[in-house]
């Protein structure tokens, strides 16, 4: 006996029908390997892509928005040309029409232009900025080192559990 109620769920005996049902998709893939990481394909393709390190919320939509992708279908049911789009603009986004003032890094040390970084690169250019600060002695760098706070939080009372440790007695 199926009865619906005031709000248009259908009810099958006392079991209301309120789980996700989708359709079974011929090339429908659960797991999808973008930059180096494992996407889930279940997931809406805007909300699946924030997964790869360096593509956030906003970017993400973006992304969708330039290889006119519909935001709200799952990133299962991408093709390969779909998904080799994402790639280009993730790679090559200023030359799709993306704002400079939008990527991840502006500015670069060594050559001053802007980049996207994603997922390896971004760890790369992390590290080799870290090794750039302690090798030049600079004072966020010596931070860095010694694993203290660098953004000029105090660190008087916060922050004590961690690498440091107390006194060692002597016996």
């Amino acid at each position: 006996v199926s009865t619906q109620s005031t709000w248009g769920l259908v009810f099958s005996g006392n079991q209301p029908a309120m789980s996700l049902v989708m359709e079974r998709i011929p090339d429908f893939r659960h797991i999808l390997r973008i930059f180096n990481t494992n996407v889930e394909g279940k997931q809406k393709v805007v909300y699946a892509l924030r997964g790869i390190k360096g593509v956030g919320r906003r970017f993400a939509f973006l992304i969708c928005k330039k290889a006119r992708i519909n935001p709200n279908c799952r990133a299962g049911e991408l093709n390969e040309d779909q998904m080799n789009k994402v790639q280009e603009i993730v790679l090559d986004p200023l030359g799709h029409g993306i704002p400079q003032w939008f990527l991840n890094r502006q500015r670069d040390f060594k050559d001053g232009k802007a980049y996207q970084l994603a997922s390896n690169n971004l760890d790369t250019k992390l590290r080799e900025d870290l090794e750039r600060l302690k090798k030049i002695k600079a004072h966020r760098g010596l931070r860095h080192y010694w694993g203290l706070r660098v953004r000029g939080q105090h660190t008087k009372t916060t922050g004590r559990r961690g690498a440091t440790l107390g006194v060692i007695r002597k016996k």
